[in-house]
């Protein structure tokens, strides 16, 4: 009789490769959460109690591996965006897609670095429609007199920077992020305005790669 976690399943794939995958995926999270995304696979293979050969076979580039392991954070952000532009209020949807983005900083520790280090789209058609989306959010909420009217998008990469800072130096302190993030909200706001802000900073998303990838990043071993 066939052991059963060597059954296949309806999908076609067996149950016990499904959960070496799933394995995987926690243990790099973890892996790249306290080493970066430039730790070794082997440490990941380690942590997921797999052998290399393992790893490899689900997952044959350190892009792969990365992509996998922060999949469902990148749809939430994709998710994010395109509702804050669908949301009839545009500062809720700003403050949405801001919040909601910290938040899976917050629970992701890794997930900054890797989702720019590791698709290599943020850069191509998929990256600069975003990136057209976000100004579209920030120049709506300005028109409907939400937004400051001196808010640039490069803001959000600073916002990010900050709050990565924060996250690196307050591991578990969730109630320090969510303020940083309120208090920075509330200046945002229009009515928050009583004086000019000095020019914008020349920070773009893809440059944020450089900044936020080395705060709480050990050498690789």
């Amino acid at each position: 009789m066939a052991e059963p976690s060597r059954i296949p399943a309806r999908d076609g794939v067996r149950a016990d490769a499904r959960r070496n995958r799933e394995r995987i995926l926690t243990a790099a999270r973890a892996v790249f959460a306290e080493r970066g995304i430039d730790a070794p696979m082997a440490t990941v293979a380690r942590r997921a109690g797999v052998g290399v050969a393992t790893l490899y076979r689900h997952f044959p580039t350190r892009d792969a591996l990365v992509r996998g392991a922060y999949a469902h954070q990148v749809e939430t952000c994709s998710r994010a965006l395109t509702d804050a532009l669908a949301d009839p209020d545009p500062w809720r949807g700003f403050r949405h897609l801001v919040e909601t983005v910290c938040a899976l900083h917050r629970e992701e520790r890794g997930f900054p670095a890797a989702f720019l280090a590791a698709f290599p789209e943020s850069t191509s058609e998929h990256g600069h429609r975003a990136e057209q989306d976000l100004k579209a959010l920030v120049r709506r909420a300005q028109a409907a007199g939400a937004l400051r009217p001196d808010f640039h998008p490069s803001d959000i990469a600073v916002v990010l920077l900050a709050h990565c800072g924060l996250v690196a130096a307050l591991l578990d302190d969730a109630a320090a992020s969510r303020r940083l993030v309120a208090y920075l909200l509330q200046s945002f706001r229009a009515d928050a305005a009583t004086a000019p802000l000095p020019l914008p900073s020349g920070l773009t998303l893809p440059g944020l790669l450089t900044a936020v990838g080395d705060p709480g990043r050990r050498p690789p071993a």
